[in-house]
């Protein structure tokens, strides 16, 4: 009696093989529905489903590419990049009237701005007090420079190195916020 690997198997139909199915269904059963609910939170509701199965499209595509043991990450990743080509596709404005930041469509999407909003307040409460006092002095009271420094009582160069330092301390918060 011999035993055959996987490797042996002749390919299924189309050049895959049987294995590859049995991962990929597997995958799409184990993370449909977390998917399905990434696009629900971040985008329309309508095109959810959709979504989730572009992304399933290029895991199957790139499966060879896919960690096993670590899909739901990758898929993760994948989906943020697929967001953010459709909403690309969505926006249809000349270069020159693009705002700088994408607070219209956050303002726009009450539950969008209620999502920000938390995440905001969390990352503002994961930095420590003398960060969020630089960073609201800066922000809400439009202090920089000389005048941050004289609220402060340090140098102006201090100023500068601690907003600075805020700010770092603050992306780091956000993005941990965003990794779940």
């Amino acid at each position: 009696m011999s035993v055959r690997t996987a490797a042996e198997d002749p390919p299924a139909e189309g050049g895959t093989m049987p294995d590859d199915l049995a991962w990929f269904t597997a995958v799409v059963r184990a993370h449909a529905t977390a998917l399905v609910k990434y696009f629900a939170r971040r985008g329309p509701r309508q095109d959810a489903e959709d979504l989730a199965s572009d992304v399933f499209a290029v895991a199957w595509r790139r499966r060879a590419d896919v960690p096993r043991g670590a899909e739901l990450p990758w898929l993760y990743r994948t989906a943020e990049l697929t967001l953010a080509n459709a909403r690309r596709k969505h926006v249809d404005l000349p270069v020159e009237t693009l705002p700088e930041s994408g607070a219209s469509r956050v303002a726009d999407d009450p539950e969008l701005h209620a999502l920000f909003d938390a995440e905001l307040r969390g990352a503002l409460a994961a930095v420590g007090e003398r960060d969020r006092r630089i960073l609201l002095l800066h922000a809400w009271g439009g202090l920089d420079g000389e005048e941050l420094a004289a609220v402060l009582g340090i140098s102006r160069s201090g100023a500068d190195a601690a907003l600075s330092r805020a700010r770092a301390r603050l992306r780091a918060a956000w993005g941990e916020r965003l990794r779940f």
